[in-house]
């Protein structure tokens, strides 16, 4: 095959990636460039291809290009922020990785794959900047997160009354705490009610989930920003500033990279912080709250979380049952619901029936209390006149390791594209659920684009929760 042919191939292959692909020949000018990297950039492939790299991208100065490093210095960058002005002065920030590429001891290119963050860059400095605003020291009881406390943890079950009562025990100190509880247990409940138990309670509570993030935002969420640490970087405060006497949640913590898991560590031992690309400590008095979804224990062994992080952080460790371990609580959560909900959509349901409460009650629930409020919510929220709730208004999901039950029970008196599409929309309402009402997430978990997901949403009726 002559090199025209494997031109072609790799034009072919960079125009099936999602993510943007930019590759430069050993004069820097660039040679494959596909239509995600230019949608990621805001230009043309015409603005690109055959020209000069530096050329191509006159906001970005040398010494901090990327693409620089890699043809000029052998340099390979992994997972860079970059912020810059395009050709046509709109400001775009993406993640790089650039590689050179080597053949027989000679660099013969570089090859940089991106993906734009410009909207999650813009919406974290919008988060800081909103908390700056609306916690400053002197009103952080004005939090503007909803407060829980102790009286939002419902149930009698004793082993769940006695994770309240340890919960009770730690609002009494400010030592760190470690919250194992899976999706939907409420250990969001859990957290605030220590803190607003507390003597921080009129300091900031604030919360970041650490999945919600790339590792080079949320580096910068956390410990802040200064002026010229990166491109684009401006002089901000990050979390453990603004919750500066108040309590830092960390929500799925064992999402947070490795490497920031180490420099977290050492915030925690040091008791101050230094902003991202900045020379200064800064000393810090916070509280850490952590959560995850599944057993500390694995997520060790899978590598997931730093064994050392955990033992700092578990001085007061926390398991919150899940609710198939405490469905004796059940009835008293449904009502406890159903007085919630018929406040807030001016319902008069009084009662359950007995056969709809043994349905709620047989149901395992994999999104445990959070899943068995979002069928109270949808069976308030459907009911007209009723004032007892029914088999009939319960709207019981289906989750995926059911489907194959449910296909079983197919008498043929459908026809085959109807049942397949109900099929179909089962299986989306279980992944929803699963992923906490994410669409991104469910869209993985189904290993679907999410614009796919959307489509079907809206193609079926559906709304995350």
């Amino acid at each position: 095959m002559d090199a025209m042919g494997y031109k072609k191939i790799i034009e072919e292959l960079i125009s099936l990636i999602d993510e943007g692909v930019y590759i430069v020949d050993s004069d820097g000018v660039g040679i494959f460039y596909n239509e995600e990297m230019a949608e990621n950039e805001k230009i043309n492939v015409n603005d690109v291809i055959g020209r000069d790299f530096h050329t191509a991208f006159p906001g970005i100065k040398l010494n901090e290009s990327t693409m620089y490093q890699a043809l000029h210095k052998g340099i390979a960058t992994r997972n860079k922020q970059q912020t810059y002005t395009n050709l046509y002065g709109k400001e775009v920030t993406t993640v790089n990785s650039t590689v050179p590429v080597e053949l027989d001891g000679q660099r013969i290119a570089a090859i940089e794959v991106a993906r734009d963050i410009t909207n999650i860059r813009s919406l974290s400095d919008t988060i800081l900047q909103l908390r700056e605003d609306r916690n400053p020291p002197e009103k952080a009881a004005k939090a503007s997160i909803k407060r829980y406390n102790f009286n939002d943890l419902v149930g009698e079950n004793l082993r769940f009354r006695s994770v309240v009562n340890r919960a009770r025990r730690a609002a009494g100190n400010n030592a760190s705490v470690f919250i194992y509880g899976e999706t939907g247990t409420g250990k969001e409940l859990f957290a605030q009610s220590i803190h607003y138990e507390s003597r921080r309670k009129d300091k900031p509570f604030l919360a970041q989930n650490c999945a919600a993030l790339p590792e080079s935002l949320l580096e910068g969420i956390l410990f802040g920003t200064a002026r010229g640490g990166f491109t684009g970087a401006v002089d901000r405060a990050g979390l453990f500033e603004q919750a500066n006497g108040g309590t830092l949640l960390l929500d799925e913590l064992s999402a947070m990279p490795y490497d920031l898991q180490s420099k977290l560590l050492r915030v925690l031992q040091e008791d101050y912080i230094r902003r991202v690309g900045g020379t200064k400590d800064i000393p810090i008095d916070v509280r850490i709250i952590a959560t995850v979804n599944e057993a500390p224990e694995k997520l060790i062994a899978e590598g997931l979380l730093r064994k050392d992080l955990y033992y700092r952080l578990n001085v007061v460790g926390i398991s919150i049952p899940p609710l198939r371990e405490r469905k004796d609580d059940i009835p008293v959560l449904v009502d406890s619901f159903l007085e919630k909900y018929n406040k807030k959509y001016d319902k008069q349901i009084w009662m359950v029936s007995e056969n709809a409460l043994q349905r709620l009650c047989a149901y395992n629930y994999p999104g445990n209390v959070r899943e068995l409020e979002n069928i109270i919510i949808q069976s308030v929220a459907m009911a007209e006149t009723e004032h007892v709730l029914t088999e009939r208004l319960l709207q019981m999901p289906i989750h995926v390791d059911e489907i194959g039950r449910s296909a079983e029970k197919w008498d043929g008196r459908a026809p085959l594209n109807e049942y397949m599409a109900e099929m179909e929309k089962m299986i989306i309402q279980g992944a929803l659920i699963d992923a906490d009402g994410n669409v991104t997430k469910a869209a993985a978990m189904l290993q679907i684009k999410r614009q796919t997901l959307q489509h079907k949403l809206k193609k079926y009726g559906l709304t995350p929760q």
